[in-house]
């Protein structure tokens, strides 16, 4: 990779998906790109606080007899605003996306969302109420992030993998990525799931279990469908009580002509 440029071009070409933290190669792996990520660091540690938001926030206050009540953020961090030229659709109500994220032509955002520094958003994809997309997080085309799903940001350490989102995939309502978790192409998460680094995931199609380091995080199979389970918890005492604890399932996957909340219904009812 060439030289990186700095500062505000840095910021600028992140936006555009000239430059990303992570990006797919030929072969179906993903390259994470420690300069990207270490540049981004860089800003955290070179800009000066400084207050800002009274010119973002006028047109809120502008009945009340108040000044609108300032942020505090690094210098160059302040939020993105959109234009007709960049295709998305910002609904008003309390959302934001950072300096530094990407978002693609035909993205909806639905208030109050987050996007932050670095992640990159696919074109299409849709970003629900209460829905986060974390730092250098790399989202596909066409993904459904539901209301209060919350996708983990891995900024530190630059070598580490951010949580990776492929094309098609649906992300059910308060469910949770983190940690560097994949999930492949057309993967379903159902609601209340919650994934990270070491997670066990039980498949119950190919009899197997999926799991990973914090080295090399946990993937989810393409079309895969993920539903919350239980399995028995361990030693007499808590079989005795009947005890459980709670863990993912894979019940099915998505063929070509199963749309993802079909799908999700079947393994549910399954």
């Amino acid at each position: 990779m060439s030289a990186l440029p700095k500062g505000v071009q840095l910021l600028e070409a992140l936006e555009s998906g000239e430059l990303r933290v992570a990006e797919p190669q030929a072969d179906g792996s993903w390259k994470v790109n420690t300069e990207v990520k270490a540049a981004i660091l860089e800003i955290f540690k070179s800009c000066e606080i400084v207050p800002m938001g009274n010119e973002l926030n006028r047109g809120s206050y502008q009945s009340l007899d108040v000044q609108a009540p300032p942020f505090r953020d690094k210098e160059l961090l302040s939020v993105r605003r959109f234009t007709k030229r960049d295709g998305v659709r910002m609904v008003p109500g309390g959302s934001a996306v950072r300096r530094g994220a990407h978002l693609g032509q035909g993205v909806v955002c639905m208030p109050p969302m987050y996007v932050n520094i670095g992640a990159f958003v696919g074109a299409g994809s849709m970003i629900d109420s209460h829905a986060l997309i974390g730092s250098c997080a790399q989202i596909g085309v066409g993904v459904h992030v539901s209301a209060a799903a919350q996708i983990g940001g891995v900024l530190e350490p630059p070598g580490a993998r951010p949580v990776i989102v492929e094309d098609g995939c649906f992300v059910g309502g308060n469910s949770g990525l983190y940690e560097g978790v994949l999930l492949r192409a057309g993967a379903v998460i159902a609601a209340g799931v919650v994934l990270t680094a070491t997670t066990k995931v039980y498949d119950l199609v190919h009899e197997r279990e999926w799991t990973g380091t914090r080295e090399t995080p946990l993937e989810i199979p393409a079309d895969a469908v993920v539903v919350p389970g239980t399995r028995p918890a361990n030693g007499d005492w808590a079989r005795e009580r009947g005890l459980s604890m709670d863990c993912a399932i894979i019940p099915k996957y998505r063929d070509a002509g199963t749309a993802s909340g079909t799908a999700l219904e079947e393994a549910l009812r399954e």
